[in-house]
């Protein structure tokens, strides 16, 4: 038998100390001081040491104590409208700011007459799912995909009661709503699977995901899912609020769920939320938050979407999950800005599903607060998917032995002499030089990713490469490569240079948002970067005019505040930012240049309707756009086009009835050659 090490035995007994203490705070004294996933975190660390030295375990031991691409197996689908997902609030101040923007645009659009209220429906932690009815009947259920393709699971969704194959009316409508499973089925599955030596599930939303992804209908009937459904994506008739679209979805025989309210103030939503934060686990299904939408459909439409979620809603999350662990080392990262951002090294522990080793210190001014120290135990809290942040340190756990953490004046990582210096006003620390190897991999690695330039072969490891052999040092470096370049590189044959130089001068043509995203300027991703050229958008040049523009009326736009409009104007003002401007100008190519009112479309507005044969909804909107028209969701007089697919809905009739023009996507594309000659 193992013999215990001197430090293990004096942890255990913390531990117990520390386990009793809490214990009898929460059931003695009724005055919990840290959370019960906190706590249960300490038991399980106690379980573990008495699991590996079963000698040290006593009969007074707390232990004792009772207390997003498609599967390649399904049909793809290509959604009538894209799946978004809502942005994260996490306390009443975020929800708040969110408000704040909320009331501030709807003042700005003009929409005063407009009441302002908000309907609160529960989050269900299960599989989205898209519903298509035809005249009352289901022809398709598909899962949310990447938001625009999904996987055609039809055949698995017919088999759930809850969603009926026939609709008590005759409608054609698109509905969205989630799947999930109840824990008492749940709990079931998994003890059958243990009795036969089967993996268990580790939550309801992952059994529900793999159920619908069964390629046996049977074998979903059998797990017995659920479902609740919420919102309308495409109809005849859009009612006027969100919660009258919900009594609509009860109303043609829809599963719906009941709980949910419509609050004038956030008073009412706060209440809502934290009196659901403490029922949640009387209910059969998980629940991770609540989701708080505009009701007025009108204010919805005039709000409208960044580039990755609605500005008409938010998700407001329930507390995340707590933890306990011990901090073995305080790192530090510099950023593609310079900035410098301290990283615990952690003991490994499982967080809300996935087990992590670092999390996130913030700054100095957070590790001052926290006081914590190398070798300290710390609760740990993984909010949504991002880094885990350190909550608080469990003092008692302390044995002297910890070191207490000396901010430093030099990183290695910055390049040049190391230096480091506080941002004036900000808790932030930068690397005092600007160009530190560091930062500039990681500005490149930016520069080329998806959502920037795209640069399909040129991932992180390419990129280094390139860099180490002197091969780039700026952003237009990439696009003078040759090919003799890059086969001089070790491990670069033949076809994988062609493959890369066809993906770079692929990249030559790109829209002035993600162009703007790539830069790497301070506080501008790219909802900031759709939000500059959107305001900008009717001056002579978009980047002439911003880099032109003073910090007030930068500030001005919407969803823009002081200290972006700071990071903006100072940026723009410094003459190696300029230079790399216009250096990157003269190998790509912003796909619309021209004022659009000089362009064949200019002052055309199209609007899209339906499903079209071959072209991507996406891909046609762009096509407009190029060519300096505008696009609109809604059909009016003002209406130039209407485009219509297959399944058009509502938008054909209102346009025949307007004497709108409607083209088929043959006709379309006349149209976008004409405008091109």
């Amino acid at each position: 038998m193992n013999k215990a090490p001197k430090e293990t035995i004096e942890r255990l007994e913390k531990l117990k100390k520390t386990i009793e203490h809490h214990r009898h705070a929460y059931h003695g004294l009724d005055k919990p001081e840290i959370t019960d996933e906190a706590y249960d975190s300490l038991v399980r660390e106690l379980e573990q040491i008495e699991g590996e030295y079963p000698a040290l375990k006593s009969i007074d031991s707390p232990s004792e104590r009772v207390g997003g691409a498609p599967l390649e197996e399904f049909t793809k689908v290509k959604h009538v409208s894209r799946q978004w997902s809502f942005d994260d609030v996490f306390d009443a101040s975020e929800l708040k700011k969110w408000d704040e923007k909320v009331r501030n645009f709807v003042k700005k659009a003009g929409l005063t007459d407009e009441k302002i209220e908000y309907c609160c429906e529960l989050k269900i932690d299960g599989l989205k799912v898209v519903l298509t009815y035809r005249d009352g009947l289901l022809v398709q259920a598909a899962t949310r995909g990447d938001g625009e393709i999904g996987e055609d699971v039809t055949q698995n969704v017919k088999t759930i009661r809850s969603i009926p194959l026939k609709l008590k009316s005759s409608k054609s409508l698109v509905v969205v709503g989630e799947i999930w499973i109840a824990k008492d089925v749940l709990d079931k599955i998994n003890h059958d699977r243990e009795k036969s030596g089967e993996p268990i599930f580790a939550n309801t939303r992952n059994l529900a995901a793999g159920s619908i992804r069964q390629l046996d209908p049977k074998v979903t009937s059998s797990r017995k899912l659920d479902s609740f459904i919420y919102d309308i994506d495409m109809i005849e008739t859009v009612p006027a609020t969100q919660s009258m679209e919900l009594e609509l979805l009860k109303k043609v025989g829809l599963q719906t769920n009941p709980f949910y309210k419509v609050f004038e103030n956030l008073e009412g939503v706060q209440k809502f939320y934290e009196e659901w934060t403490k029922k949640k686990e009387t209910l059969q299904y998980v629940l991770d938050g609540i989701v708080i939408k505009v009701n007025s459909r009108k204010i919805q439409q005039a709000l409208g979407y960044t580039g990755k979620s609605p500005r008409w809603g938010v998700a407001y999350k329930f507390p995340a999950e707590q933890v306990t662990t011990v901090v073995e080392d305080i790192l530090f990262q510099v950023g593609r800005t310079g900035v410098v951002t301290p990283v615990a090294s952690l003991r490994p522990v499982r967080v809300a599903g996935s087990t992590v080793s670092r999390a996130t210190l913030h700054n100095e001014d957070e590790i001052s607060r926290l006081d914590v120290r190398i070798g300290d135990t710390v609760v740990l809290q993984k909010a949504g998917d991002v880094i885990p942040d350190i909550v608080s340190v469990v003092r008692e756990l302390r044995t002297g032995r910890e070191k207490k953490f000396v901010w430093p004046t030099h990183i290695a990582a910055c390049g040049g002499d190391g230096r480091i210096e506080r941002v004036p006003g900000e808790a932030a620390w930068k690397c005092s030089s600007k160009d530190s190897y560091e930062q500039q991999k990681r500005k490149f690695y930016y520069f080329v990713s998806k959502k920037c330039f795209d640069i399909d072969g040129l991932g992180p490891k390419i990129i280094d490469v390139l860099m180490d052999n002197n091969l780039v040092a700026t952003f237009d470096d990439i696009f003078t490569l040759k090919r003799g370049d890059l086969l001089a590189l070790p491990r670069f044959a033949e076809l994988s240079v062609d493959n890369l130089l066809a993906s770079i001068e692929k990249a030559r043509n790109i829209t002035l948002p993600r162009f703007l995203t790539s830069l790497s300027i301070p506080q501008v991703g790219e909802e900031t970067a759709y939000d500059l050229v959107e305001y900008f958008s009717d001056k002579d040049s978009v980047l002439e005019r911003l880099a032109r523009a003073s910090k007030e009326e930068i500030e001005s736009i919407h969803g823009v505040g002081p200290i972006v409009a700071a990071a903006v104007y100072s940026w723009f003002r410094d003459l190696d930012n300029t230079k790399l401007v216009r250096n990157l100008l003269k190998s790509v190519k912003i796909e619309v240049t021209a004022k659009a009112s000089d362009l064949p479309l200019g002052g055309k507005t199209f609007v899209f309707t339906g499903t079209m044969p071959t072209l991507e909804r996406v891909a046609a909107e762009n096509m407009v756009r190029q060519n300096g028209g505008e696009i609109s969701s809604s059909v009016s007089k003002k209406t130039s086009y209407v485009v219509a697919g297959e399944n058009p809905g509502s938008k054909l009739d209102k346009a025949r009835s307007l004497g709108v023009k409607v083209l088929d996507e043959d006709e379309f594309r006349q149209i976008m050659l004409q405008s091109k000659t």
